[in-house]
Parts: C-alpha cells; structure tokens; sequence
C-alpha cells in the first residue's frame, strides 16, 4: 500500500503548488473569499478534468492488456475523486459561511420606459 502512495505525491505536490499560486494572486488582486471562490471553481473543473482522462487511461490500459498502468491510472483515479470530494465538501461550507455568494449578479432589466429614452 506504500508503494502506491509514493506514486501520487507529484500530483499532490502540483495541486497544492497551483492552489497556493492562484490563491495568492487572487488575494492579492481582489479579496480572500474572492480567492478561495475562484479555488472552488477551478479544482471542480480539474479535477473532473483529471478524473475522466484517468479513467479514459485506465480503459485503454485495461484493453491494451497493461496491468501496471491500470494500477497507476487507478490510483491517479482516487486520488482526484477523494479530491474533488474534498473540493465539494469545502464549496459547501464555503456557501454556508457566504450565502450571498449563492446569487450571481444579474444584469438588470427595466420594466418600462421613460419618454425621453423612447427612440424615434
């Protein structure tokens, strides 16, 4: 089991180095809760990204008769589910703690019109 723990630390490690760069730049252009929604968003994608082109491997792997490769995509594979999990369980707490974040701004739409704006 140990064995295949030392094989994702490269993906962990480049996840974490991505989260800690975006993190960063988005504090510092706009505000922490602007950061950590930005976080929630851009690891839901990736990592569904990562777990369909993981799955994608572990298929072809399979079909190919390729054992060895199977194995790392899997656990590549449960590596990005147990994150997306993760990225979930933070996106919920995240709208508890800022459910003003829940609605997106909305452009508005007037309802009539005055007479100077009516077009001839």
């Amino acid at each position: 089991m140990i064995a295949r723990l030392y094989r994702i630390i490269p993906l962990l490690i480049l996840l974490a180095v991505v989260a800690g760069v975006v993190y960063l730049v988005v504090t510092f252009r706009h505000s922490p809760t602007r950061a950590k929604e930005v976080l929630i968003r851009l690891f839901t994608g990736l990592l569904i990204a990562l777990s369909l082109a993981f799955i994608i491997i572990a298929i072809y792997a399979y079909f190919d008769g390729n054992p060895t490769v199977v194995d790392l995509a899997l656990s590549f594979l449960v590596t990005s589910l147990i994150g997306l999990g993760i990225t979930q369980l933070c996106r919920m707490r995240f709208k508890k703690n800022h459910p003003h974040y829940s609605h997106k701004a909305q452009k508005a739409d007037p309802i009539g019109q005055f007479p100077w704006d009516k077009k001839d």
